[in-house]
């Protein structure tokens, strides 16, 4: 497993399936379809891997200073069991490394949160609204 701060690689990938008890699941680019917008293809690819509980992604590209049709920002709420027991760290890095091929084509921004049906219950079930862009919104 990498230490922190270090590139995941496709084995990593294989190791975090594992690791989080999905061995046999496909790949990102398996999932990939020519007529799929980028939620789409990123929303399949994270419920074939992770079967959530909960699974709610946002486009929030047309808050940033950026063409709309980019799907370049996003926001995600990932509840699933799979997370019981994994420090952040570890749960962002996993939805990181199945998200590989997206962020090397254009997907820019992920504001994740990833709970445990537990802690989502805990919380309301509610995740936090995303801050204001600070790097050139639309609304500056």
């Amino acid at each position: 497993m990498p230490t922190e701060g270090t590139a995941i690689g496709e084995a990593a990938v294989a190791d975090i399936a594992i690791l989080l008890g999905y061995p046999d699941r496909p790949r990102s680019n398996d999932a990939r379809g020519p007529d799929m917008t980028r939620k789409e293809r990123i929303s399949q690819i994270l419920t074939a891997e992770f079967k959530p509980f909960h699974l709610q992604l946002e486009d929030e590209t047309s808050r940033h200073n950026v063409p709309p049709e980019g799907e370049s920002h996003f926001r995600l709420t990932l509840v699933c069991e799979a997370f019981a027991g994994q420090p952040l760290v570890k749960r962002q890095r996993a939805v990181n490394a199945l998200l590989r091929e997206e962020f090397q084509s254009g997907l820019h921004a992920l504001a994740m949160h990833t709970l445990t049906p537990e802690e989502w219950f805990a919380k309301g079930g509610q995740a936090p609204d995303s801050p204001p862009c600070l790097g050139g919104s639309k609304a500056d």
